[in-house]
């Protein structure tokens, strides 16, 4: 594949049905200028903005992923970021009318068979990949992963029902675009009618139908026939394609997916975010951080800052090295980072979100109220990486509250929720 960036050549459209808004929508999708990344456009919202197809976006994952940004949402976006991941789209602007993208034959078809009719283009820039340094697993009650380093992008699923025409399933896909057009794009979504009224009163599925839906009732297939055996576990990688889109980049990973669903793959996709292997550069270099915080060796704790969502997130990283000042006099022959100091570096990369508030925060300083809901899980040493993930969970006036988490390699080290104000230096 290109190692440069792909968008299409011109404009084309998909109208239809929202499957579970039931709202009457047309999507076009246009080209994206290089390092535009996929984004959500509601054109029947003048004032919104762009909604970005990235996790930091995701606001609901109950049969279907939502994404949202300020006043503005779009749903069941799975399917067209299947195909973009399918023929491999790093820039596409998508302009919708309503709040939800259209159904089609509830599959990835109609939106492979657009961006195929635009055309596909290269464009200056390279390519984001997203990749692992080393293989890890992940379970959440009946659903588990595993994640392999990989040079391309290959899924393995299995599910199980307790229906006559499901049963369990498993299927590998190597996915790449004539594989993705072959055995994947056509692959329709499924739902079962005894859950029909109960999802209605959630104001979900209001828009499905035997035309987009494989309709399940207790001993077969209503109103249509399968275009494989197997084509509810061919739909559920369908689905996972589309929500590792939302990494932001080419994934080149090896995913085994058992009893997947919207909600863990999209933890699953933070997963593989906290430990990647990014080829991109980060947001806020160490430069740009003494710009901003008054700290100083050796007590400036932040080395980078990865990701920043004014008001909302911040991801800052720190490269944990024998040399540390601290590892001498905190456990001399088992050198461990000392607790209070991880709490540190977490409270100085919120620091970081909380002057993004303010127009001048050279002559702005962070102070810390009180720190709650301290939990230390691991111990932290010489060669660790710490990400640190703050959210802001309120902002008034010139306090905010926020809760944080570090991890090392994907996994939780600390998490704290703080209370902090800005003060003139």
């Amino acid at each position: 594949m290109s190692d440069t960036r792909r968008t299409i050549a011109r404009e084309a459209t998909v109208s239809g049905t929202g499957l579970h808004t039931g709202a009457a929508v047309t999507a076009t999708l246009k080209p994206g200028g290089a390092g535009t990344g996929i984004v959500f456009r509601r054109t029947d919202l003048p004032d919104a903005g762009d909604i970005p197809a990235r996790l930091e976006a995701v606001s609901e994952t109950d049969r279907r992923v939502v994404l949202a940004q300020g006043n503005a949402s779009v749903g069941t976006v799975e399917h067209l970021l299947a195909a973009t991941v399918g023929v491999t789209i790093d820039d596409l602007v998508v302009e919708v009318d309503g709040p939800e993208l259209p159904a089609g034959d509830g599959s990835a078809l109609p939106f492979l068979e657009a961006l195929q009719a635009a055309g596909i283009t290269e464009q200056a820039g390279a390519p984001t990949i997203v990749g692992v340094k080393a293989p890890f697993t992940m379970e959440s009650g009946g659903t588990r992963y595993v994640v392999a380093p990989s040079d391309a992008l290959r899924v393995t699923l299995t599910i199980s029902w307790p229906h006559p025409v499901i049963g369990r399933q498993s299927g590998t896909y190597d996915v790449d675009p004539d594989a993705f057009a072959r055995e994947l794009a056509p692959a329709r979504t499924f739902g079962f009618l005894t859950e029909a009224d109960a999802l209605r009163e959630r104001g979900l599925s209001r828009g499905a139908s035997a035309s987009n839906v494989i309709v399940l009732s207790d001993e077969g297939v209503v109103g249509t026939a399968l275009r494989w055996p197997d084509e509810f576990v061919r739909h559920k990688a369908v689905d996972l394609l589309g929500d590792l889109a939302l990494l932001g980049g080419r994934p080149r990973v090896e995913v085994i997916a058992v009893k997947p669903s919207h909600t863990e793959n999209v933890n699953l996709a933070r997963a593989i975010e906290r430990v990647a292997e990014l080829r991109s550069p980060p947001v806020m270099g160490i430069q740009d951080i003494l710009g901003v915080l008054p700290h100083r060796y050796p007590f400036l704790l932040v080395d980078r800052i990865v990701h920043l969502e004014p008001g909302k997130r911040i991801v800052g990283i720190k490269n944990v090295t024998m040399n540390e000042p601290f590892f001498p006099g905190h456990f001399p022959g088992h050198p461990v980072m000392p607790g209070v100091l991880i709490i540190e570096a977490m409270a100085q990369t919120g620091g970081m979100l909380l002057l993004g508030q303010v127009d001048d925060p050279t002559g702005k300083i962070v102070y810390f109220m009180s720190i709650d809901e301290v939990k230390f899980r691991k111990p932290v040493i010489p060669g660790d990486q710490l990400r640190f993930e703050l959210e802001m969970l309120k902002f008034r006036g010139k306090t905010c509250r926020m809760k944080g988490v570090a991890y090392v390699d994907g996994q939780t080290v600390a998490e704290a929720e703080m209370m902090a104000a800005i003060v003139d230096r």
